[in-house]
């Protein structure tokens, strides 16, 4: 009887010990590939080779860089898959957004703010030890807190008078 509780502590202790010994940024989501195969994304559409007409004028490489082949990489895959390339980093309509978001001043270190206390959040919701122990996907059940209902948010708009495009309904009031 002894033998066997003392297998249980051991194998308990070495289950505290590899969910400590975690990485130190917490993944609540836990997304894995679904196969093996190639990332089809991963596949840039390139121009053919062509033969230059002297070896000796060729460029030196620039690992990261653009290259006779290729001149822009970025901007050929950005068009193969149905986008477009602004100078601005803004898309065709969000000019007036960002104007209209930033018209009480922008933080300038925003982005490294909100990265630092995402961090210190997931942290602190991990999830509990089993879930850690065997990967369970803790992400929705962490930012439940900060999750919007957007079905009381659009009642609630529409209650001040406040225009709102059509919605779906809610599911939970057509039970």
């Amino acid at each position: 009887m002894r033998f066997s509780s003392v297998k249980l502590l051991a194998a308990l202790c070495i289950g505290v010990f590899l969910t400590a010994c975690s990485k130190n940024e917490p993944s609540l989501m836990n997304l894995r590939a679904s196969q093996s195969g190639p990332d089809e994304f991963a596949i840039l559409p390139t121009k053919p080779l062509q033969e230059p007409t002297s070896y000796s004028e060729l460029p030196t490489p620039t690992p990261g860089g653009t290259n006779i082949t290729d001149p822009t990489p970025n901007a050929d895959a950005i068009a193969a898959l149905g986008g477009q390339l602004r100078g601005s980093g803004l898309r065709g309509g969000e000019g007036a957004l960002v104007t209209a978001a930033s018209r009480y001043g922008v933080s300038s270190g925003i982005r490294s703010q909100l990265a630092a206390e995402d961090l210190t959040w997931r942290q602190e919701n991990r999830g509990k030890l089993l879930e850690r122990l065997f990967n369970v996907n803790v992400y929705y059940s962490a930012y439940a807190a900060q999750e919007l209902d957007q079905h009381r948010e659009l009642e609630r708009l529409r209650r001040l008078g406040i225009w709102t495009p059509a919605a779906p309904p809610d599911p939970a009031a057509a039970q």
